[in-house]
Order: structure tokens, then C-alpha cells, then sequence
């Protein structure tokens, strides 16, 4: 049986459950995310000051906070040093927006502290961009026209961008133990607020897991219509 293009077997068996889980995790994360971005936290403290306070706790005052566009686009840039927070977090006196704060706050404390989950992820951003935007189509082509050197260097390409979704796991499961354990020992959350916190960032944390599934689905794929295609050659 011919199949249209991305709509083979071992798409709709592996690809296409990974990429549901993800909606379940996206879907997961905006609720809660709403959720506790609407309980105000006691002190009245904001993401923004939380991050502030936590960084400077941490002898990193040369760490930039600056306002970034989005929501939930929370990020720390280790090249310049800067924490990007959304107006929503930096301003925001939730709970949720002063879990996400700290979370970034951790990735800078990582960066500080040379955490190697974090070096092993930062080294692998530029093959793991290429990988995850053309080693599929590279695969894809090398198993069309029969070229078997395409398939091995555009499942290699896409096998490193895997191995940055599977290092990225310990790095933001590690920023996310490391803001809880900040905001507990400064007492900028209750113990109320901090569970509420811990919820928002394993909902986050949730998205990466399904992340990397859909990845690993996704070379499994490429390995299994490479094997295939071979399988009909011989």
C-alpha cells in the first residue's frame, strides 16, 4: 500500500500519540498556569522581585532582568546574562508567576555553577537546530531516491537533536528542584504557595517529557522506514 508523505504507518503508530500527549501537556500546563496565576501570593511580592531577590542571594547581581514579549516566554540567555520574563510574570504577585521567575533564576544559577547537564545542552544547540530542522527531510530524501548515505547523516543529525530533548529533561527538572528549594529557604513563599508552585512547574516540566517522546518517536520512525526501505531494496 502507497501512503501520502508523513502519513505511513509508523507515523500514525508512533508519531501521532507522542504528538497527542503533547496537546495533554500543553493542555495541562495553561490550566494550571491560570490556575495559580491568579492566587496572589501573601507578601505581594512579584515574579519580577522574587527573581531580583534570589539572584542577588546568589552573588548574581550582574544577572539583567528585562521585560520579554509573549506569554510564557520565560527564558535566561547565558550569552548575555539576561533573564527574560513576560509582563506577566515579571509583574505579576501570583504564585504562578513567581514559580516561573524562579525557575529561570535556577537556570542562571546552573549557568554559574557550571551544572554539566546544563554545558552538555548548550553545546549541542547548534547540530541540534540543524538536526531537528532538516534531518528528517534529509532521512526522508536519502529514502526516496535510494541514496543511503543521506538516510545515515540525516538520521545522525536528528539523533543529536534527541539527545538535547533527553539532556534537557535533568536541566529543567534541576531548575525547577533548584526554585523551590530557593523560595523555601528565603521564605519568599508559605508552604501553601510553594505547593501551588511545585504544581505549576511539574505541569512545565510535563511539556519537556512529551517533548522528548515525540523525538524519540519521531528517530524511531526515520530508523524503522529506513529499515524498511532497505528491506524492499535487497
Amino acid at each position: 500500500m502507497v501512503y501520502p508523505f508523513y502519513l505511513d504507518p509508523y507515523f500514525l503508530m508512533l508519531v501521532v500519540p507522542a504528538l497527542v500527549l503533547g496537546m495533554i501537556a500543553q493542555g495541562i500546563v495553561t490550566s494550571t498556569y491560570r490556575r495559580y496565576s491568579q492566587v496572589r501570593t501573601a507578601s505581594g511580592i512579584t515574579g519580577g522581585e522574587a527573581a531580583h531577590r534570589l539572584l542577588s542571594m546568589r552573588g548574581l547581581a550582574q544577572v539583567r532582568i528585562e521585560r520579554t514579549g509573549g506569554r510564557l516566554s520565560d527564558h535566561y540567555d547565558p550569552r548575555q546574562e539576561v533573564l527574560g520574563l513576560s509582563e506577566e510574570t515579571i509583574a505579576g504577585a501570583s504564585v504562578a508567576a513567581v514559580g516561573v521567575a524562579a525557575h529561570e533564576a535556577g537556570h542562571a544559577v546552573q549557568h554559574a555553577e557550571g551544572y554539566l547537564p546544563n554545558r552538555i545542552r548548550s553545546a549541542l544547540v547548534p547540530v541540534a537546530n540543524i538536526g531537528s530542522f532538516a534531518g528528517p527531510y534529509i532521512a526522508i530524501a536519502g529514502i526516496l531516491f535510494g541514496f543511503g548515505i543521506l538516510v545515515n547523516v540525516g538520521i545522525l543529525l536528528y539523533a543529536a537533536a534527541v539527545v538535547f530533548y533527553l539532556v534537557t529533561l535533568p536541566v529543567e527538572f534541576d531548575a525547577s528542584r533548584r526554585a523551590i528549594a530557593m523560595l523555601g529557604e528565603n521564605a519568599i513563599l508559605t508552604e501553601d504557595e510553594l505547593a501551588g508552585a511545585r504544581r505549576v512547574l511539574r505541569a512545565a516540566a510535563f511539556t519537556y517529557v512529551a517533548a522528548a517522546l515525540a523525538a524519540l518517536a519521531s528517530l524511531a520512525r526515520l530508523v524503522l522506514l529506513a529499515r524498511s526501505g532497505r528491506g524492499r531494496r535487497s
